[in-house]
């Protein structure tokens, strides 16, 4: 389960106040994915940064009570003057995993081939998208953070096993989206969520959070 409780966010701009969360509270129940509609500009990704730990609300309290993954695509954590290889094996290290597996499923996974085993800061975008997310999916969390949907690379081959991993994944997991688009929601989420002024207005289904969002559009 993860949890917000009375959570509130805001940043100085330079000219005012911008408001990302105003005492929202609201649950995430593991085999229940959430959806979050926002526009873009309204702080989707800080909420995402927030429910995996990368920043903290200004006030009220986050319970995370499961294992809840870094955001997908998330550099976090991954040295640049180390290789793949390396990184794997430490993060796999962190997580308590084995570090033998963890670098054979991203080796296999990203098909960088001999770039596996030179440093990340040598990587293309392309390239260094595809390592982390092969290291997301080949970490076993409860819960997947995904800002905007599974980033598409230039190579088929990659798109396509990441996304059969990431269908098979969330036959078990649970997963919370955050997208300006509701299309993108569909694949994903059971119920959603419209975050509008700083509130959080929960909805069962989609379609349901689909009529608020397209009202307010």
């Amino acid at each position: 389960m993860l949890e917000f409780t009375n959570v509130s966010k805001s940043f100085w701009t330079g000219t005012q106040r911008k408001v990302i969360l105003d005492r929202a509270s609201f649950r995430v129940e593991l085999g229940n994915s959430l959806g979050i509609l926002a526009p873009n500009g309204t702080g989707k990704t800080t909420i995402i940064n927030m429910m995996a730990g990368l920043e903290k609300p200004d006030e009220g309290q986050i319970h995370r009570g499961c294992r809840i993954s870094f955001p997908l695509g998330f550099m976090g954590g991954v040295v640049n003057r180390h290789s793949a290889m390396e990184n794997s094996r430490y993060i796999a290290r962190l997580y308590g995993l084995d570090p033998d597996y963890v670098e054979s499923f991203c080796r296999w996974l990203c098909g960088i081939d001999e770039y596996f085993d030179m440093p990340v800061g040598t990587y293309s975008q392309g390239m260094r998208a595809r390592f982390t997310f092969s290291l997301m999916l080949a970490l076993d969390f409860d819960i997947y953070l995904i800002d905007e949907g599974m980033p598409q690379t230039t190579d088929r081959d990659f798109n396509r096993k990441a996304g059969e991993v990431l269908r098979e994944r969330l036959e078990n997991t649970t997963v919370v989206i955050v997208s300006h688009q509701p299309a993108t929601l569909e694949r994903f989420a059971r119920s959603a969520a419209v975050l509008k002024d700083g509130r959080l207005h929960m909805f069962d289904t989609l379609e349901e959070a689909k009529q608020l969002y397209d009202y307010e559009a």
